[in-house]
């Protein structure tokens, strides 16, 4: 039976019949797995994937959270990782070896940029930034020798939506592997499988785990890849722990709850913040003004709390008095958790394939704070800004 959303989030990769009742999977922690016999031994280890045969590998835990995930983003199987990064790292050189080319999306998480820039280029791998909104015209940039081609939809820090099914089947037809991002929307918002994508990416330590407590990331994908994704993540030694995945399992209950929260407040700030003398433009593609606005809405589901501002003219003192003295907006890196972050977007050496020529930017995550006490923040931010 086909489960709805809100349903697979509070039910998928739950057994309790299989643990005495208990609703929640328990936490394995686990090293060691001892076996009946040799002959046990040798079965399970035919197929390590997909039995408990060492802790690197996984516990009922981890498996838990990556069938639920999995189910959520319309995949086969998901993989669990220690980080973002680390999901990304393991989806690129699954597919990627030494003499091959990446096109990646210009407007990416600046942590993928840096590993395309020493990691990927140490290995021989080269890497070709492209205009995010490219949509089809991605075929030109396609090279005998390319083999992934990365979105992220919308980018980060300045929200720009591709055209995921047009730059996929682009792709495809050329023989390439198409690897997309998609921490923003989370799989209740975009359904990445739906539209041509192979390998999906998430940095979980957001909107999944959802508590600003866990460092984690996903792969998820069709059966086809997952033996390849599964044998390069264990070859580089990743690995998750018990309490992580527990956790993440926890949060991932709630997702629709909070991001559901999530949307609303940021488009409530958004709107406030057009409405500003201060701000030369709000990035957030559920805004009708947004250059990419109805791609927006014919593929995506909802938003989520993440989007920029653009400012006017002003000093880096004016902005740095504005940033330092929020109350309810902390100023540190990532989102996704409960609480209202905001930190200035270093824009002017972040792009090689286009050039952003936007006065000064700030990101700002909506957390579940009343949003009339955002403003309130807000509000007293844009007056320091001024001077005031």
């Amino acid at each position: 039976m086909k489960r709805r959303d809100r349903t697979l989030i509070t039910h998928a990769g739950n057994n309790p019949r299989a643990n005495k009742g208990i609703v929640n999977p328990p936490v394995y922690h686990a090293s060691t797995v001892l076996f009946d016999s040799v002959a046990d031994m040798h079965a399970r280890g035919r197929d390590k994937f997909n039995n408990v045969y060492y802790g690197r590998y996984g516990t009922p835990t981890t498996f838990a959270l990556e069938e639920a995930v999995a189910a959520l983003e319309e995949a086969d199987k998901a993989v669990a990782i220690p980080s973002g990064l680390g999901a990304i790292t393991g989806a690129l050189f699954t597919f990627l070896s030494q003499g091959d080319h990446v096109l990646m999306v210009d407007s990416v998480y600046e942590p993928s940029r840096f590993l395309c820039d020493t990691q990927l280029k140490r290995f021989g791998i080269e890497t070709t930034y492209y205009d995010p909104t490219i949509g089809a015209g991605i075929a030109d940039l396609i090279q005998p020798n390319t083999k992934v081609v990365y979105l992220e939809s919308p980018g980060s820090h300045t929200f720009e939506i591709q055209d995921v099914p047009a730059i996929a089947a682009a792709a495809h037809a050329k023989g390439c592997v198409v690897v997309m991002d998609n921490t923003w929307a989370s799989p209740l918002y975009f359904k990445p499988f739906r539209h041509g994508v192979d390998i999906v990416i998430h940095a979980a330590t957001k909107y999944m785990v959802g508590h600003s407590d866990v460092m984690m990331g996903m792969i998820t994908m069709r059966e086809e890849f997952y033996s390849r994704v599964k044998t390069q993540v264990h070859g580089m030694g990743f690995a998750v722990g018990g309490d992580d995945c527990y956790l993440a399992l926890r949060g991932l209950r709630t997702l629709s709850a909070r991001l559901a929260q999530h949307q609303e407040s940021a488009l409530t700030l958004a709107k406030w913040l057009q409405g500003r003398p201060e701000v030369e433009r709000v990035l957030h593609p559920a805004l009708t003004d947004h250059p990419q606005h109805k791609l927006w809405k014919r593929d995506f589901l909802g938003s989520s709390g993440l989007f920029g501002v653009v400012l006017k003219p002003a000093t880096d003192e004016r902005i740095h008095a504005m940033i330092d003295g929020m109350e309810l907006f902390g100023l540190g890196f990532s989102w996704g958790g409960y609480e209202s972050l905001m930190v200035p977007s270093s824009l002017k050496t972040a792009r090689t394939a286009t050039k952003w020529t936007a006065g000064p930017t700030i990101r700002i995550h909506a957390g579940l704070e009343d949003p009339q006490d955002l403003i309130e923040d807000l509000a007293r931010g844009l007056d320091r800004l001024r001077g005031n």
